[in-house]
């Protein structure tokens, strides 16, 4: 059966030829294996072959053996290419050799046994690592989970006697580096360090977190001085990446080797491009509505399951893994009354009973079908899965095939489909599918330096030990001014020795790892007083505004009351068949011009700006047809982000000479402005909503029609400057999607945006098309000139 039949018979219906727009199979690959390295111990490759595995791959040996050389290692490659086994090779036999020299001189006092920190994004990945380690049955290994859900009783035992331990990086910066004197042993032992799916540090986390592991380098090295352990050596897992060594090594601050090269064995994946047809209800401004990627990925995994297909349905909002299990569990009621409870949703956010009892579930096969944010992207070991569908575009090409790469996991051929979202870049890339899978994975975008995240982790490294002037290329080039500035706020105190911590509040709790300030929010149910969930407070003016949808287990919630100053949502049971979206209007000031690009009579500008941003209505849509219902008018507050930006300045005179009209500017700049925001995704590892943008005809700092995206977090996070880098490639998909498009006047997978405050108005889809062409000719003729400076 070839490729195209197979994925008919699977999805158990034919397509309509304009949905399936490609049909892309990624071939089987044979495994290439490698004897074991002679270091290791005969015992740990007894209790590998105890599990099966004879011989490793050639890429785990690779690694293993960098690693055990001392030197820090990244292994970027496939999902189930089995890297777990890279990093505990090393890891356990350092333990197990250290604890037959104890066990071997009975009456001496050892200090100086190998231990293992183990940190991953997510609990459940750490829970999934724990259940494979105690599977090997090496009784000289102690493994243990340290994280959130630990119970205070446990935690001196795990600190005391654990030999690895598996924490998270929230545990790491709030439980372990400020009680370090309480660490001493361990950090003293501490041989390796592994981090687990690298790949996922990105963005404003992914600065959080260098900047973490930073500071536990500098902690090791303290206890480390004169050990048999100086700094340990820090291995990581990855998903495919662009240049992986790099970033990591930006990563962590130290120079890293690679492995990328994958010798695992997968079965053929066959992977379909999906794009839901255009449906006869018309949307904002008379715009066809696309049926929406939930509704039609939950027909999907419901024709799957029906077919006993065991399937994972990916896609990046907690409401929307929810409404896919709903919409699915409905549908196969009317088919098996026995189907529905064997599908679920699995998001963040869960209470930690039940996130355990869904993988247990999913585990044994009594889940035939899954809805789930990325929670489950990340490396949790679950095999026999058959197909995989992806809801929307994930953010990056490396967590496609992180995702797309779950199914087949025990060698099987498996079906994959990426269902294209109401969005200008997924309606490029199911139209280009070469940007899928004919070009290299994105580089990991993250800003270590950001001051906004940089100078709160400066306090917390001094709240553990005084900062010493010879630490400071350790946190880069503005440290040593963001520790002045510290100095006169009142945070730190300067010594000749260093910069001490002074201010009575607790350091750790100045940084919020994964979130923006004031966050986390309670979701509380109104009739019952229990805790539903939590929520980052900058998503709240957004999420659960009074009268939003709030769906948690399947269940509707409406919003009564958003009450910021107590950090607290109140919601009730509700059964509507809409859900909302909330909508913004935002003003940006430039502040500062760091680099500048010219292109003829365009010029490219990257720099610091003021962006204020206010949340003005919200609109409820059909769940199945997208159909807008009604909008209804917010009184929150504005807000204020200092951020960067990339911005496009054009004079006047170039778009009348292209044929444009003076009243078709702001159309033509809005309706780009909407379409570059969805595609900066395509050159930086950005999601959607991680960015914003402004258009206007006359700006009042540049004086000229004028284009800005920027970075929707304080400081920035890398995105808006990967796009003044990528400005032609990113551009040029800009306009290659508005001109994908089969609509006549754009919608939603073009030019307009769910978020527009303007209500999708002014919008020129085919002035947008001349606009951007503008800003390409002369970039292509003539080249570019880059300087740097202030404004």
């Amino acid at each position: 059966m070839d490729a195209h039949n197979s994925l008919i018979s699977l999805l158990g219906r034919s397509p309509d030829p304009e949905q399936l727009r490609h049909v892309r199979v990624i071939p089987a690959r044979k495994a290439v294996y490698e004897p074991w390295p002679e270091w290791v111990h005969p015992d740990v490759v007894d209790a590998y072959g105890s599990l099966g595995i004879h011989a490793p791959y050639r890429h785990q040996v690779q690694a293993a053996e960098i690693a055990n050389a001392g030197e820090h290692v990244v292994v970027a490659t496939g999902t189930a290419s089995g890297k777990s086994l890279a990093y505990q090779l090393p890891s356990l036999n350092a333990i197990h050799l250290s604890e037959l020299q104890v066990l071997s001189q009975p009456g001496k006092i050892h200090d100086d046994g190998a231990v293992t920190l183990y940190l991953s994004p997510t609990k459940a990945l750490a829970a999934d690592q724990l259940s494979a380690i105690r599977a090997l049955g090496l009784p000289t290994v102690r493994a243990e989970t340290y994280d959130g859900d630990t119970d205070l009783a446990s935690r001196r035992w795990i600190r005391d006697h654990a030999n690895f331990i598996l924490a998270n990086p929230d545990m790491l910066h709030f439980g372990i580096l400020p009680n370090h004197a309480w660490w001493a042993r361990f950090f003293r032992r501490l041989r390796y360090v592994i981090v687990d799916e690298a790949h996922s540090y990105r963005g404003v986390f992914g600065s959080h977190v260098a900047n973490l592991l930073r500071r536990l380098r500098r902690i090791c090295a303290y206890y480390g001085a004169g050990t048999s352990f100086p700094e340990p050596v820090f291995i990581a897992a990855s998903a495919t990446a662009s240049d992986p060594g790099t970033s990591f090594g930006r990563l962590i601050g130290a120079p890293v080797r690679e492995v990328s090269k994958d010798d695992s064995p997968h079965g053929s994946t066959t992977v379909a491009l999906w794009e839901p047809a255009l449906s006869e209800v018309r949307g904002e401004n008379g715009a066809k509505e696309r049926r929406t990627a939930v509704a039609e990925t939950a027909d999907l995994l419901a024709n799957l399951v029906s077919s006993r297909v065991r399937t994972i349905a990916f896609i990046k909002s907690r409401k929307g893994a929810e409404t896919i299990s709903s919409i699915a569990k409905r549908l196969l009621d009317e088919v098996d009354p026995s189907l529905p409870q064997r599908v679920a949703a699995y998001r963040s956010g869960y209470l930690p009973e039940e996130r355990r009892a869904l993988e247990k579930a999913l585990r044994s096969g009594e889940l035939l079908g899954v809805s789930s944010t990325s929670a489950l992207e990340l490396g949790i070991d679950i095999s026999g899965l058959d197909a995989v569908l992806v809801a929307g575009w994930p953010g990056t090409r490396a967590s496609l095939f992180q995702q797309i790469g779950r199914a087949g996991r025990a060698g099987q051929d498996a079906l994959a489909a990426f269902v294209a979202s109401d969005d200008p870049l997924d309606t490029y890339l199911v139209n280009h599918p070469e940007a899928i899978f004919d070009v290299s994975v994105e580089a990991t975008v993250f800003d270590p330096s950001n001051p906004y995240v940089l100078g709160p982790h400066l306090c917390a490294a001094a709240a553990e030990l005084p900062i010493g002037p010879a630490e400071l290329p350790l946190f880069g080039a503005t440290a040593e001014g963001l520790l002045n500035q510290l100095v006169a706020q009142g945070y730190l105190r300067k010594r000749p020795a260093g910069w001490f911590w002074t201010h009575p509040e607790s350091a750790a709790a100045m940084v919020s790892l994964r979130a923006d300030g004031g966050g986390p929010v309670s979701i509380v149910d109104a009739e019952t007083g229990s805790l539903l969930g939590t929520m980052g407070s900058p998503q709240t003016h957004y999420q659960a505004h009074n009268g939003a949808i709030y769906l948690h287990q399947g269940e509707s919630y409406l919003v009564e009351e958003l009450n910021e100053e107590e950090h607290c949502v109140m919601v009730r049971r509700a059964n509507p068949n809409y859900y909302t979206t909330a909508r913004d209007v935002t003003q940006i000031e430039v502040l500062n011009t760091l680099r500048t690009s010219r292109w003829g009579d365009i010029s490219v500008h990257f720099g610091d700006v003021k962006v204020t941003t206010q949340v003005v209505s919200f609109q409820r849509k059909a769940l199945i047809s997208n159909e807008i219902l009604g909008e209804e008018p917010l009184e929150l507050g504005a807000r204020e982000l200092f951020t960067k930006a990339v911005w496009f300045v054009v004079h006047d005179r170039s778009l009348t000479a292209a044929g444009l009209i003076e009243a078709q500017f702001p159309g033509a700049l809005h309706a780009a402005e909407h379409a570059a925001i969805g595609l900066l995704p395509l050159v930086a590892s950005s999601d959607r909503w991680d960015i914003g943008g402004v258009s206007t005809a006359l700006h009042a700092d540049t004086g000229l029609p004028t284009i800005f995206v920027y970075d929707g977090h304080p400081g920035g996070a890398g995105f808006a400057e990967r796009g003044f880098e990528k400005a032609k490639v990113w551009l040029s998909a800009t306009r290659d999607a508005i001109k994908a498009c089969e609509c006549e006047n754009g919608c939603p997978s073009c030019v307009q945006s769910p978020k527009c405050g303007n209500k999708n108005n002014p919008l020129d889809k085919d002035a947008a098309i001349t606009l951007i062409n503008v800003l390409l000719k002369d970039a292509s003729e003539q080249g570019a000139t880059t300087t740097a400076g202030a404004a």
